[in-house]
Formats: structure tokens, sequence, C-alpha cells
């Protein structure tokens, strides 16, 4: 396994497209509600990338048709934007890749449409809680499976579980680079992190049972036990002194 770590040049560059890639998902998760198709939401997304004079990284990626990711209720990630209206109980999973001057930035947000379900919000708030420790636990001399099992550690005292057939990924000049990043081992084991890796943790967090499914459209990943699913992920650069969240809006002060 070859780790890329990027100079400083190159990590400015990333900030770039790291920024944009935050202010897209954050302007998509503002048109998030009832009466709003999928498919809207990926024109919108398409728009807003193509007025920042860069590129959706997901269009045609492994041939993925759309520039966003948007999945529902018990759907885990992979769902693809189309006629699906939003309808106020839905839980809405966003991920979005914005690809610029060379590189990517990988960011995804859960958004809760009218929710009152306490189980939904503690769900919801079991991995925004757990991508938040996640970067907490990144600096440069740990491990990389004391990242992943911070994440299992959050997600478990919540009563949730991960996802365990789908990772998070190293991000730069391609949309995915080593090292794959699970959400779930043991302490002190894989590669030792590193001043200029940059990553993409992303936990995927179910309320019910971990184990997942692959829809016929090849992409849409869904819960086994239909129960509901939730995603959050942001690109994180390792420095001498801990990590930088690449991905945060100038108007976004936390995680």
């Amino acid at each position: 396994m070859r780790i890329p770590l990027k100079s400083a040049a190159e990590l400015g560059a990333m900030r770039e497209s790291g920024r944009m890639t935050a202010e897209v998902l954050e302007c998509v998760s503002e048109a998030v509600r009832p009466g709003v198709t999928t498919g809207e939401l990926d024109a919108l997304t398409r728009r807003v990338i193509a007025g920042m004079g860069a590129k959706p990284s997901f269009l045609g990626y492994r041939g993925y048709p759309a520039a966003i990711c948007i999945s529902i209720n018990d759907e885990v990630i992979h769902g693809i934007p189309g006629p699906r209206v939003v309808r106020p109980g839905d839980v809405v999973s966003l991920d979005v890749g914005v690809y610029y001057k060379g590189f990517h930035g990988d960011s995804a947000v859960t958004v809760m449409v009218g929710v009152t379900d306490p189980e939904v919000v503690r769900l919801v708030e079991a991995a925004r809680r757990a991508l938040a420790a996640a970067v907490a636990a990144v600096r440069p001399g740990v491990r990389l499976s004391d990242v992943s099992h911070t994440v299992e550690q959050v997600v478990g005292a919540a009563g949730c579980s991960v996802v365990r057939d789908f990772v998070g990924h190293g991000v730069g000049r391609h949309l995915h680079e080593d090292p794959q990043i699970p959400n779930h081992g043991a302490p002190g084991c894989g590669p030792v992190l590193k001043p200029g890796m940059t990553l993409a943790i992303e936990p995927m967090v179910n309320l019910g049972r971990p184990e997942v499914a692959v829809l016929d459209d090849k992409w849409t990943v869904v819960t086994r036990d239909g129960k509901p699913s939730a995603h959050f992920e942001h690109t994180v650069a390792v420095l001498e002194e801990g990590a930088e969240v690449l991905t945060l809006a100038q108007r976004i002060s936390k995680l």
C-alpha cells in the first residue's frame, strides 16, 4: 500500500476543492424540503458546481449517472437521483464530490426533514458525533485503526451499528486512493498516520443491524432490515499539529 503524501501546494489546492464541496453540500442541504424531487436536487448540484468553474467528481465515475448521491431512509449510500419526492419524516443523506484544479473534495451530510421519531434523531446524532470523534482522533503517529475504532465505539454506545461492507478512503488527485478506512476494528493496527495524508472519513450508521444489500440498479445500497441509515463525511488532512477539515464551508462553524 502506498498512501500519497500531499505537498504544501497540493494541500492548498485541496483546500479549494474541499471548500467548494462544502459550499455545494450546504446549498443543496438547504434545498431539501417536502415536495422537492431528488432529480431537482441533482440539477441544483450541477448548476452550483458549474458556476464555480469546477466539475462533479461523481458524474460518470465508474458509470454513475448523477452529480450527487441522494439516499433516503433505508438507503445507506449511492442512491441515484430521479423522480422520488422528499416527504415529511424522511432522512435524506447527501454525498457530493467536487473536482477542481486536479484535486477532489468529498463530503456527506444527513438531513432530517420534519423528523419527530426520537429513534431516528438518535441515529443521525450518533453518526454526526462519530465523525466528529474520528476527526478529533486524527494526528501524526496514531494508527489508522484508532480512527476506525473511535467511530465504532461512539456508534455502539448510541445503540446503533456501523456498516462493514463499505468504507472511507484516501482522496486527492483521485477520488479513491489508499488507504481504505473502515468504521470498525481493534485499535493499534494499520498504517501510521503521517503529515500530508488526506482522508475521506465517512461513518455509515444503521439504526438496526449492519447488514446491507445492493439494489438491482447496481448502485443503491440499502439496509437489509429496512431500518433507516445515516451518513456523514469530511475530507481531512493530517498536519503536524493534528487534523484539518478541508470540507468546511466558510460560514459553517462546527463539524
